[in-house]
């Protein structure tokens, strides 16, 4: 799915931002990827799917550091945090475990930026497979991920 994400940058004129690591799986999980990058867990923005129990998938997007509060989620959303199983990732939204991230994904997924992200800017996404990220700027991923609004459903953070 990294070519599908490089396609989505190229047209956006921000391919130059996707960072390629040689080792697979050098970014599959926050701590791998913020190695890979050379910046501090917390700047990885990570891409965190939940079943929707109307509409299939939401993502939200959170600081590496951050964990969702399920009261503060069913407060915001409705329903219950549950998160999509690993093996329906790649179908649902278009990406693998790994690789998920909030841009270049199929219709009708959903992405939620929270505010956890709000502290830094500059933030790392995953680009689609298990040895990328790329390098953006607040506006640049809330932009480009198409993102529904800001929410704050994450604890375990620092401000």
């Amino acid at each position: 799915m990294l070519e599908k994400v490089k396609q989505y940058l190229t047209s956006q004129g921000l391919a130059d931002r996707i960072l390629e690591f040689t080792e697979p799986g050098a970014s599959a999980t926050v701590e791998m990827a913020a190695k890979a990058v050379g910046c501090e867990p917390a700047h990885i923005a990570k891409s965190l799917a939940f079943i929707e129990p109307e509409n299939g998938c939401l993502l939200i997007v959170a600081a590496g550091d951050a964990k969702v509060d399920n009261s503060r989620f069913k407060q915001e959303f409705g329903f219950k945090a549950k998160m999509l199983p690993a093996a329906d990732a790649e179908s649902v939204i278009g990406h693998a475990v790994g690789g998920v991230c909030p841009f270049a994904i199929n219709p009708g997924v959903k992405v939620y930026l929270d505010e956890s992200l709000r502290r830094f800017t500059t933030v790392y996404p995953a680009a689609g497979s298990s040895n990328s990220a790329v390098r953006l700027n607040l506006e640049e991923l809330e932009r480009l991920s198409k993102s529904q609004k800001w929410v704050n459903v994450c604890k375990d953070w620092q401000a």
